[in-house]
């Protein structure tokens, strides 16, 4: 089963080396590997090209923004299965990706997430938040219940027939695309008990009040576009489900 990985990044010299490094350290083999680059102005462009052909597929253009650029990604992508580690994350060891496809394919799944922490900015081994995704069931995402987006590996083939990412939402094109693609479309889904992504503190979506207020409302609009309706405490309950991932291991 081959698996492509797309990074998408703008000016991320700072932390592109250790998310690129945790790609090409993979022990599975059967891999294709695609950074999409919105034409950075710093040091981002020379490190992407230290790793060579380490990379299979590298971009650098403007784009509309993450998910866009991501959608880029998507639209290269030759492996069956697609995964996205964004520019501030990294896997935590080499056997990730072996294991991701092990997992789907005993449990013939179309789908398949796992935990992750969120680490210090500059210290990545400092967890600062433990996300413990939890079995799926089919009421997870109405009580306020999503996996952590770059934990998420989908066969290609759904977004062949379901579409890509939104670009009508702003911080929540990724809930949107799962709710889409579970829930909606029904892609049998498996869950992966152990934490296999860190990512670094410093979310869009959490950043201000009036950024989770914004976020709130393209929940709302991510059920609607979809058809689907939430219960009363959907969306109240969304966020206070990250409190208890600082208190609960």
């Amino acid at each position: 089963m081959k698996i492509s990985i797309i990074t998408v990044c703008y000016n991320s010299s700072k932390t592109i080396k250790d998310c690129i490094q945790s790609v090409v350290n993979q022990s599975y083999t059967n891999l294709e590997y695609i950074v999409i680059d919105g034409e950075s102005t710093d040091d981002t462009l020379d490190i992407i090209r230290s790793f060579g052909n380490k990379i299979h597929h590298e971009v650098s253009e403007k784009d509309n923004g993450m998910y866009d650029a991501i959608n880029k990604g998507i639209a290269m992508a030759t492996g069956e299965v697609i995964g996205i580690l964004n520019s501030d994350d990294l896997y935590v060891d080499e056997n990730v990706l072996a294991e991701v496809v092990e997992k789907m394919k005993m449990t013939h799944s179309d789908a398949l997430y796992a935990d992750l922490n969120y680490v210090d900015q500059l210290d990545t081994n400092k967890v600062v938040r433990y996300w413990k995704s939890g079995e799926y069931k089919d009421n997870s995402f109405v009580s306020g219940w999503m996996p952590p987006h770059p934990t998420f590996f989908i066969k290609k083939e759904f977004y062949t027939r379901f579409g890509l990412f939104s670009l009508d939402l702003v911080s929540a094109a990724d809930y949107e695309l799962m709710l889409r693609m579970v829930m909606k479309n029904k892609a049998k889904l498996t869950y992966l008990p152990r934490v296999i992504v860190h990512m670094r503190v410093g979310g869009m979506s959490n950043a201000s009040l009036s950024n989770r207020v914004r976020a709130n409302k393209e929940d709302r609009k991510a059920w609607e576009m979809n058809g689907l309706q939430p219960k009363s405490y959907t969306l109240l309950f969304k966020p206070l489900r990250k409190i208890v991932q600082y208190v609960k291991r």
